[in-house]
């Protein structure tokens, strides 16, 4: 049955306080921490998590920390920056670059993709991309590597299976680098990782095992995409990060999640309820 409008909107209220008093049950009583740590991105997902962690802790028990590296786009620091003051919480800016590009996920993704387009360089920017659902009903759900010149110049191709693997590979290593930065944050101070993948994410599978989808509690994990923005008006998340496309920040080419995984706006990418929302490590 498909769903209507009544059936995604929330009582914002209500569903913050159940939200923040299952956080305060679970942290405290399941894993017996303190606090919350929190990767932050000026995205709304992860400001969401922030603001119902202060509402369930205080700001003096929660930490942001935001894990740029060479390739991320400069304004999700900014907007993390501004997120963590606004809420009024500890913050911290952890550059992985150096971690990333010793694991080799730099060199070895670069070598992929020079596979499928030989001119590639340093200088060229690139992304994956899927083609929209809305454009052309018979068209294949298959990968393509777009790349961008330093003079703009704009190519895609098909990714083969091969080149594919690679990339993702590699490109992982971001987010598996910046769940052990957590972790390392989380421990030193006995606090919980909140984890930030709502429901769209992960019940299509769009989060990386042991990276973004690596946490103790998942507090939106119930929430479509359009709820957590219900949820951001409420608790006043600030309006640039309301407003902003929301994106991987994966690769060096700006990328939307719409491109890269979902392949329609959100307001049409529902989904049919699951159990995976019952587990114990949801609210």
């Amino acid at each position: 049955m498909p769903f209507s409008k009544t059936q995604i909107l929330l009582d914002p209220e209500a569903e913050t306080e159940r939200i923040v008093a299952g956080l305060r049950d679970i942290v405290a009583h399941r894993f017996h921490k303190r606090g919350a740590v929190i990767g932050i991105s000026g995205g709304i997902d992860s400001s969401v998590c922030l603001a119902l962690a202060v509402r369930a802790f205080g700001p003096d028990k929660v930490l942001g920390v935001t894990m740029p590296e060479t390739e991320s786009n400069p304004e999700s620091e900014v907007l993390a920056r501004k997120l963590a003051q606004h809420y009024g919480v500890g913050y911290l800016v952890k550059d992985l670059t150096a971690a990333i590009a010793g694991f080799g996920a730099y060199a070895r993704r670069d070598q992929a993709i020079k596979k499928v387009f030989p001119e590639y360089d340093a200088t060229y920017k690139a992304k994956i991309v899927l083609p929209s659902a809305l454009d052309e009903a018979d068209r294949l759900n298959v990968f393509q590597l777009t790349i961008i010149s330093p003079e703009g110049e704009t190519k895609t191709k098909r990714l083969p299976l091969k080149e594919y693997l690679e990339i993702v590979a590699s490109s992982n290593f971001k987010q598996r680098s910046r769940m052990a930065m957590l972790y390392h944050q989380a421990e030193r101070l006995n606090y919980a990782v909140i984890g930030t993948a709502n429901k769209n994410e992960h019940d299509q599978g769009f989060f990386v095992k042991w990276g973004d989808g690596g946490a103790d509690v998942y507090p939106i994990r119930h929430l479509f995409k359009t709820q957590v923005f219900q949820l951001a008006a409420h608790l006043d998340v600030p309006k640039e990060i309301q407003e902003r496309v929301p994106t991987t920040d994966t690769y060096s080419a700006e990328c939307t999640q719409e491109e890269f995984f979902f392949r329609v706006p959100f307001e049409i990418c529902l989904l049919y309820t699951s159990d995976a929302a019952d587990e114990e490590d949801s609210v």
